[in-house]
C-alpha cells in the first residue's frame, strides 16, 4: 500500500517536490524567495532557504532532507536532517559553502535539496546488565574496517 504526503503551498510561487527521474530515490526540493531580489547569498555561515511548502507525513515514515550531490561537488553544503510526523511549520533548508567555494547565489526555483522517504520500524529499547553479543568488529571505531 502506499503512503501519501500531503503538501501545502505557502506562497503562489512554490513548487511541489518532483522526482527528476523515474528511478530517483528522492524528491527535489525547490527555493522558493519572495524576497524581492530573489537571490540569497550563501557562504561559510549555514543559511536557512525557504521552499514555501509544509508537509503533513503520516505517523511511521522518515522523511529526511539530503544533499543533493551537484551542490556538493560544488562545494555548497545541505546537512542531513529529519521533518517529524507532527511538525507543521514551512520547510527550510540549510545551506552553506565549504572548500573553496566562498559563496553561491540560490536563485528562486532551484534545486536546493532532496527528501527521502522511508518506513519506520516500530522499536523498543531496553536496558540490560548483561553482555552485548559478539561481532567480528566488536569495539572497532572510526577506520576499524579499513580504507
Amino acid at each position: 500500500m502506499k503512503s501519501k504526503i500531503l503538501v501545502k503551498r505557502l506562497k503562489p510561487s512554490a513548487r511541489l517536490p518532483i522526482k527528476g527521474t523515474p528511478g530517483s530515490s528522492g524528491f527535489d526540493l525547490f527555493a522558493c524567495i519572495d524576497s524581492g531580489s530573489e537571490i540569497i547569498k550563501i557562504g561559510p555561515t549555514p543559511v536557512q532557504i525557504p521552499t514555501g511548502i509544509q508537509l503533513e507525513i503520516p505517523i511511521g515514515l522518515d522523511v529526511q532532507v539530503r544533499p543533493r550531490s551537484g551542490l556538493t561537488l560544488a562545494g555548497v553544503m545541505v546537512p542531513l536532517g529529519t521533518i517529524d510526523s507532527d511538525y507543521r511549520g514551512e520547510i527550510f533548508i540549510t545551506m552553506y559553502c565549504v572548500g573553496t567555494n566562498q559563496s553561491y547565489d540560490v536563485k528562486n526555483g532551484d534545486r536546493v535539496a532532496q527528501l527521502v522517504i522511508t518506513s519506520l520500524v516500530e522499536t523498543n529499547i531496553e536496558i540490560t546488565t548483561e553482555d552485548l553479543s559478539n561481532t567480528e568488529r566488536n569495539s572497532g571505531g572510526y577506520g576499524s574496517t579499513g580504507t
